[in-house]
């Protein structure tokens, strides 16, 4: 089955360094045989290979010869306050200027950790940059009724599967049947939010409607780029009767594997994890069938039952991608930032827009991110490019995990959340029609771009140019990148980033429409 074929079993704690994630095809060389924890090996980055006193391959006179980025060292200001936060609504509870204020603030300094809940349902889409209270009221409600209707089906089959007495069984097959129908008849989403954030992806894919009682699925191909994977939205066509139910029953026991051996990072952060009781957390965890969970503290088990929650919701909302490991990194600090899952779901549905593209089977979204990157690299340093070609890493598998999992496990979490703000910030700007205008009004600042994480991927690539250029192999490479994670500084990253959008975003741009096209 996909899920199995994309999907492994086994997750690691978070202080191992053999996770073992979706692989993508590298053509890097090894003289030494695979071991039980080198799945991760030729896929771990190179982002890694220098401290922070490295030689740089961005020399100082082209530094000071620059303008300062929104995140250099001298401009660098205090993330959103709470109170600038709220003196940016109108009496009413709207944005000013259709919050373009709002996205510069947040993109150039991150939002204070006291009002990200309030500020990441903006960001990721949830609500509208132009709603005011009444709306996001409406929404509020229209959207936690949905997520409630999926988790009822979540239940059904989850019964279904485990094999429950006559009378669940029997009502569960009706329910069952329902959920086909639904799926089979979807032809459009009619939730406007979804919509407008789903033509910012793909302006021309076709849309696909629930019935107005019922919740609304993303359809199969929504999200996908037309002109690249030539995909078309026939929700109707997929064998729905033979694949649903069978691979939900795999997503089920992966996302339970993976919830229980969630990493911890989000404990600290989370002020609320300290007022679980053992009692709350097992009630939830009984809910979801969690099994085998005596070894986790309350927290932990709170935790992880909210993971099997939220993602066995998103695997229905979202059956062609369902779950793959990963997907619960990406959703941990959202639930440690956000109390409701319902709120929390939405977030995530948000976030996945553009991110679901790292999980396709295909894998047809990372390749495209990795070609991103070496085209990046080419067109800065075409000596290290030709080192790279050297290698057999022209192709930059080794950045693999940091597409995937967005530098989650390269930064530390609070970094980790501070690089998210600021890439939802662009995304969120692109999706809100606000062009290189409003930008253009800082001189010579990049304009929001859907790729920042890409080019500041290529730009730690540069930046240790001189350390890769030592090694004459991967193996080389990859052994002392084990040792870095957790001594990259995100802002320096995103400054760096920010000369590489200036200079070459619009060649970038340009190259990847005509591959495109060929």
């Amino acid at each position: 089955m996909k899920s199995l074929r994309r999907s492994h079993t086994s997750t690691s704690s978070a202080n191992s360094s053999s996770t073992s994630l979706p692989s993508s095809s590298s053509s890097t060389t090894s003289t030494s045989p695979p071991s039980s924890s080198s799945s991760w090996i030729h896929l771990r980055s190179v982002l890694f290979v220098a401290n922070p006193s490295s030689p740089s391959s961005v020399t100082s006179s082209d530094r000071s010869s620059r303008r300062k980025s929104p995140w250099s060292r001298r401009k660098r200001k205090r993330p959103l306050t709470p109170h600038q936060w709220r003196s940016l609504f109108t009496t009413e509870g709207k944005l000013r200027d259709g919050g373009v204020r709002f996205l510069k603030k947040v993109r150039s300094r991150g939002v204070d950790p006291s009002i990200r809940g309030e500020v990441w349902l903006f960001l990721l889409g949830v609500y509208d940059l132009n709603s005011t209270s009444e709306e996001r009221e409406a929404v509020k409600t229209q959207r936690r009724n949905e997520y409630e209707k999926l988790q009822r089906r979540c239940k059904m089959l989850l019964k279904r599967g485990d094999g429950s007495t006559d009378d669940l069984e029997e009502e569960a097959d009706e329910q069952y049947v329902r959920f086909m129908d639904d799926c089979k008849t979807t032809k459009q989403i009619i939730n406007q939010d979804v919509v407008s954030a789903v033509n910012t992806d793909s302006s021309d894919t076709d849309s696909c409607e629930d019935d107005d009682e019922d919740v609304q699925l993303l359809p199969s191909d929504v999200y996908s780029n037309n002109s690249e994977e030539n995909n078309t939205c026939l929700f109707g066509e997929i064998q729905v009767e033979d694949t649903v139910h069978e691979d939900f029953s795999t997503w089920q026991r992966i996302i339970r594997l993976d919830a229980l051996r969630a990493d911890s990072d989000w404990a600290t952060y989370s002020t609320s994890s300290t007022t679980i009781t053992e009692t709350k957390a097992r009630g939830l965890a009984e809910s979801v069938a969690l099994k085998d969970y005596d070894h986790l503290e309350a927290c932990r088990l709170h935790h992880a039952a909210r993971l099997v929650a939220i993602l066995e919701a998103y695997a229905l909302y979202d059956p062609e991608i369902g779950y793959c490991q990963g997907m619960s990194d990406l959703l941990s600090p959202i639930l440690a930032v956000i109390s409701e899952d319902h709120d929390a779901f939405w977030c995530f549905v948000g976030f996945m827009k553009k991110a679901r593209h790292n999980f396709r089977l295909d894998e047809a979204g990372i390749q495209r991110q990795l070609r991103i990157v070496s085209k990046i690299i080419k067109s800065k340093d075409s000596q290290l490019y030709k080192h790279l070609e050297n290698l057999q890493a022209e192709d930059c598998s080794f950045v693999y995990r940091m597409v995937l999992v967005m530098f989650r496990r390269e930064l530390s979490f609070e970094q980790t959340l501070c690089l998210w703000e600021v890439m939802w910030a662009d995304q969120a700007a692109i999706r809100a029609g606000v062009g290189k205008s409003p930008w253009s009004r800082i001189r010579q600042q990049a304009p929001p771009t859907d790729d920042l994480l890409l080019y500041a991927i290529a730009a730690l690539v540069l930046r240790r140019k001189l350390i890769i250029q030592r090694y004459s192999s991967m193996d080389e490479i990859v052994e002392e990148c084990n040792s870095m994670a957790g001594q990259l500084d995100v802002w320096k990253l995103l400054d760096d980033a920010h000369h590489l959008v200036v200079t070459l975003h619009d060649k970038i741009e340009t190259l990847s429409s005509r591959s495109l096209s060929v």
